[in-house]
């Protein structure tokens, strides 16, 4: 059995079937298990505590926790109880890193948002990404989070991918942005002005 995945993966390369799990780090626990529970309705599929890190062998104490994202994804969270206080890269826009959940339709969306501010959260959003629309708040150990729905057409899709890569190629030459998709945005930022 062995032999057999070794010689697919020597003709084929890597066959990554779908992500596995993410994992984060929390401040407590418990406290993401309420949270994640509470705001988002994610059960706790399990959890694995050791005194060493199996990989590394390194005595630190963890709790790894792992929810239920939905459709076979996993959301993992480490509660690290002798590490320094968690931070955030100093250097990155808190915008920039967050964990995006996608929801059936509009109707989901303007649920999870009336959830959300329902349990306290201040929630940014409904945004137009015209592809999708999406809702952002903070859970308890500072992740920014996006709900999300698509509401793209087939051709917004086929037209994005056929530009992506001479928009990349633009960006690695220019570190401007590439003006190909600027139409996504355009309804969100004419109604702010």
């Amino acid at each position: 059995m062995a032999s057999k995945h070794l010689d697919r993966a020597r003709e084929d390369d890597m066959r990554i079937q779908q992500i596995h799990h993410v994992a984060y780090r929390c401040r407590d626990a418990k406290e993401t298990v309420d949270f994640y529970k509470r705001v988002m309705n994610m059960d706790l599929l399990g959890a694995i505590a050791e005194d060493r890190v199996p990989s590394t062998k390194a005595p630190d104490p963890y709790m790894h926790i792992f929810l239920d994202a939905g459709a076979g994804n996993i959301l993992a969270f480490f509660e690290l109880p002798n590490s320094p206080a968690m931070g955030r890269d100093p250097n990155t826009p808190d915008w920039t890193q967050h964990i995006a959940f996608q929801v059936e339709d509009m109707d989901d969306l303007l649920e999870a948002k009336a959830q959300a501010e329902s349990t306290g959260l201040e929630v940014v959003g409904p945004t137009d990404h015209t592809i999708f629309k999406s809702i952002y708040f903070w859970d308890p150990s500072g992740h920014r989070l996006e709900v999300a729905t698509w509401t793209a057409t087939p051709e917004q899709l086929a037209q994005m991918k056929a530009v992506a890569p001479a928009m990349v190629e633009e960006w690695s030459r220019t570190k401007k942005p590439p003006r190909h998709t600027a139409w996504l945005h355009e309804r969100e930022f004419v109604a702010t002005e």
